[in-house]
């Protein structure tokens, strides 16, 4: 059986975090998209890699989106390393020097510069671990049983 070809995504930060995701799973990481770590904040991307680090991916499709993210350092607490993905045109010199840089597109994805790391607290991997699997638990079972699954965050 032929499986169905996968449209591009429409938006741009979407057509990024395919790009980054890709990369992150040659990589040996797990990667979900749109993940709540805390109420009130949402995550573009979050990996765990294969010796249980945490890593989030913020995607920025222009200027003018990356200007009006109010949030991002409240992401910080929630993983190992945290990463801007931007296409080529994007201009570089406004994104924090402290944190990392992904060159990404719809196809594919580069670190550019590596974040540094700051360890999370074992409580919280302990937390976030626990929601990552659960998250994850709970699309799978969306997406094989659609009508099962009437609560919940997907």
């Amino acid at each position: 059986m032929d499986m169905p070809e996968h449209p591009l995504p429409l938006m741009p930060g979407q057509r990024l975090a395919r790009g980054v995701a890709r990369m992150l799973r040659s990589m040996d990481h797990v990667v979900l998209p749109e993940f709540v770590p805390s109420r009130g904040l949402r995550v573009d991307l979050i990996s765990m890699g294969p010796k249980g680090e945490f890593w989030i991916v913020e995607c920025k499709s222009c200027r003018a989106d990356f200007m009006g993210d109010r949030k991002w350092q409240g992401y910080l607490e929630w993983c190992d390393r945290y990463f801007w993905a931007v296409d080529c045109d994007f201009p570089v010199d406004l994104l924090p020097a402290d944190t990392g840089l992904i060159r990404a597109d719809a196809y594919g994805a580069d670190i550019r510069r590596m974040s540094p790391e700051t360890r999370l607290p074992a409580a919280r991997r302990s937390r976030i671990m626990r929601d990552f699997a659960r998250v994850s638990a709970l699309r799978l079972h969306g997406l094989t049983d659609p009508g099962a699954v009437s609560a919940g965050v997907f």
